[in-house]
Order: structure tokens, then C-alpha cells, then sequence
């Protein structure tokens, strides 16, 4: 049975045979996205196959050496979702694509118009068709709690009666979870997205991602918290989503993770930063915010889809109380960052984030260095200095929550064993 999903019918002006110039496939947990760039606009089709499962995209007016070049070895052994494709001509003037696929899924196609670096894009977005769920990421830490460590005597040992006069039938006690912290890590940009980008070629987004990783194993070594890394891979997730998978973990805390650039190499420094009410605090916070945010677009964010965290202002987010909290967080964790690096300014500083837009999640943006400076590059690279930053981070939330202990326990996770 064959369904069609999505057509993209001819775009006036469009060339009688467009070059794809690039493929790339961003496998992930929560999705695989594939994306075909050309200097033109494309022309699609994708229809949904079943008995196996597959996907066909057809491409109209293309060159096809160019098709089966780009495609060629670009899918991963352990891609959850894509287990081949094949390149093929189905029809004259329509190069078919068609991707084998492991499990039932909900695909979403879209095509972008040039941004950045790069040209129009066609992004297929391969979503399993039952999500993957954050929470079950939380789920080792909160079982580890429930258990006694090694020679460690069960909680009601004391009142355990030797086996000579032990009574038949008396149940076992379950042993308590204690509340757990948790804290979201949100290592910035990813997949298609890289942020910044140093004179040395170190991209921003590889950076975050090995801080955000040494920062979860820091909190997770800690016996009353747990963390949950927003995105654990090189793939991209828009400033919504990363949002809401905090608040489904009922993070207590949420902490974006960057890596800063300027256009003049002599800029350094740490920052940190907290969503603002009314405007930012300077034009530096304002045009680094812009940037932040313009990440959706570069990344390629489907505009069709829901995002109600930047569609929403901040009135009606009613964020008094959470950059607040925001702010104290902020200062704690500036404060340790200071021992560590210089500070680019002796304040926390705030400005419209789409990502810090949390109502209930105090929230911040670290800025860990200038990756646009070569010596701040340099050290963005050392494995002695990226532990550091974490740790620092970390110290700085500790203090916060010494000052200011979560109150709520949820519900939906609380009593997890």
C-alpha cells in the first residue's frame, strides 16, 4: 500500500535540472532528520510504503549522478529509525530515493530557503510513531537511589528477625526514593545547526556537547541529583522543543550551555545570562539573544509546526517569579565561573531567550568562553579546562539550591524505583 504524504510541486523560475551539491542524515533518539541541499529550489514527492516499511522520496529535474553521489554510505549502522536506501531513476526526469525503514514511524517534510551558509534545503524528518520518552532517561538514576550500595545493609535490616526465628509471610519493605534534583543540560545547536565557529575550526556545537556531557556525569555523581542532557548527540532540536522536554522531567533547573563569538578576536570571557521582562540589558545581551534564537532558522525549523514558546510573549508567560530565580542562579554559578575564567562582564546580564523561556524552570544561559578567541579556543578544546567549567557550573548551582531548595516533588516521577 502506498500513501502520498507530501508534494512539492514546480517553483516557477526552477532550472530543467537542479544539482543536489549535498546529503546529510542526523540520526537521534528523538528523530532522523535527512537533508538535500541544491543551489535551487527542489521539487518533491514523498509517499509512505508498506510490508516493509519504507519512505519514497521522488525528486523532479534533478541530475541523478548527483542524487547517488550525495546518498552514497550516508546512513549509520545504529540509526534508529533508517536501516538503507537506494538511489535509482524511476522515470524520466524523476530521481527516487527510497529509505528501508526499522520501525513505524510519522515522517515531516519541508523545505527551507537559503539561510547562512547554506542553500535551499529539503529536511525530512523521520519521527517514530510512538515518541521516545524523556523521562525513562531519568529512570537509572532514580533506581540506583533505591538500591544499597555495595556491603550496604537494606534500611530494615535492624529489624530483620534471624533466619531460626524469622515469621513466614512477612513482606519485605520497599525501599524509599529520596527527591531527586534534577537538572536539565541544554548543550546549544547541534545536527544542522553548529553555532559558532573558532579560527582553529572548532565548531561550537561539538564544545557544549562534550561541557554538557562532563556536567551530567558531575551532577549524576552527586547522591541527591540527577541530570537529563537535553540533546545527547550531534543532531538539532528547535528552542520549543528543547523547552519542553524539561518541563516533561520536571526539571528543577535548566541550563543552556554555549560557547560565545564576536567579530573581534580579542573578546574573552565567561557570561551568564537570564530571560528578561523588559527588553535586554545591553546591546551586546540583545544581539547575542537575536543570534541564539536565529539558531531555529538555521538549524531548519519546521515554521508549520507548533511552537507556542516563541509564538507566546512574556506577559503571558507571567515569568516574575522564574527570572527571579533565574537571576539568583545566574549570580551563583557567575560567581564560581570567575575562578575559572575571567569574566567578559562582572554581571549577569539578560535579554529576550527563546530557550530560557520556561515559566516554572529557572533558567540560564552560560556563555563558557569566547570561541572566537584563539587562546579561549584553545582551552575550549582542553579536556582539564572543559572539566573545570563544569565543575564550576555545577558548584554554582549547588549553591543556589542550598539557598533556594525545590519545594514541589512530582507526581509523575517522584516515586520512580
Amino acid at each position: 500500500m502506498c500513501a502520498l504524504l507530501v508534494s512539492q510541486f514546480a517553483i516557477a523560475g526552477a532550472p530543467a535540472s537542479a544539482r543536489v551539491s549535498a546529503v546529510r542524515i542526523w540520526p537521534a533518539p528523538e528523530y532522523t532528520r535527512v537533508t538535500v541541499e541544491s543551489a535551487d529550489p527542489l521539487q518533491y514527492h514523498l509517499s509512505a510504503i508498506k510490508d516493509p516499511e519504507r519512505l519514497v522520496l521522488d525528486l523532479e529535474g534533478v541530475d541523478f549522478a548527483s542524487v547517488q553521489q550525495a546518498f552514497t554510505g550516508k546512513v549509520a549502522e545504529n540509526d534508529p529509525y533508517v536501516g538503507n536506501l537506494r538511489v535509482g531513476r524511476y522515470k524520466p526526469g524523476v530521481v527516487r530515493v527510497v529509505l528501508d525503514l526499522k520501525t513505524d514511524v510519522k515522517p515531516q517534510i519541508f523545505m527551507l530557503a537559503p539561510v547562512g551558509e547554506y542553500g535551499y534545503r529539503v529536511v525530512l524528518d523521520i519521527y517514530p510513531a510512538h515518541p521516545v520518552d524523556p523521562i525513562l532517561a531519568l529512570l537509572q538514576k532514580s533506581e540506583l537511589s533505591a538500591e544499597p550500595s555495595p556491603g550496604q545493609a537494606p534500611d530494615d535490616a535492624d529489624e530483620m528477625p534471624s533466619p531460626k526465628t524469622q515469621r513466614p509471610g512477612k513482606e519485605k519493605r520497599e525501599p524509599a526514593v529520596a527527591r531527586l534534583v534534577t537538572i536539565a543540560i541544554d548543550a546549544g545547536h547541534g545536527g544542522e545547526d553548529p553555532g559558532a565557529k573558532g579560527r582553529r575550526g572548532t565548531y561550537e556545537k561539538t564544545v557544549t556537547m562534550t561541557i554538557a556531557r562532563k556536567l551530567k556525569a558531575a551532577i549524576d555523581a552527586e547522591p541527591n541529583m540527577r541530570a537529563l542532557l537535553i540533546r545527547d548527540g550531534d543532531y538539532f532540536l528547535d528552542l520549543g522543543a528543547r523547552v519542553d522536554k524539561a518541563k516533561v522531567v520536571h526539571a528543577d533547573v535548566f541550563v543552556s550551555v554555549h560557547a560565545d563569538s564576536f567579530v573581534k578576536p580579542d573578546a574573552r570571557g565567561s557570561s551568564v545570562f537570564a530571560l528578561s521582562e523588559r527588553g535586554a540589558t545591553s546591546v551586546a545581551a540583545k544581539e547575542l539573544a537575536k543570534r541564539e534564537n536565529d539558531s531555529d532558522f538555521i538549524g531548519g525549523f519546521n515554521i508549520k509546526s507548533k511552537d507556542p514558546y516563541l509564538k507566546m510573549t512574556l506577559a503571558d508567560l507571567s515569568l516574575t517569579q522564574q527570572i527571579s530565580d533565574s537571576l539568583k542562579l545566574a549570580r551563583a554559578v557567575l560567581g564560581e565561573l570567575g575562578d575559572v575564567n575571567s569574566l567578559h562582564r562582572g554581571r549577569v546580564e539578560q535579554a529576550g531567550f527563546a530557550v530560557l523561556k520556561a515559566p516554572d524552570i529557572p533558567s540560564i544561559l552560560v556563555e563558557t568562553a569566547f570561541i572566537s578567541n584563539p587562546d579561549e579556543e584553545k582551552r575550549l578544546n582542553d579536556q582539564a579546562y572543559q572539566e573545570k567549567i563544569a565543575r564550576a557550573i555545577l558548584r554554582g548551582v549547588k549553591r543556589y539550591l542550598a539557598k533556594n531548595p525545590p519545594l514541589r516533588a512530582p507526581a509523575a516521577i517522584a516515586d520512580l524505583r
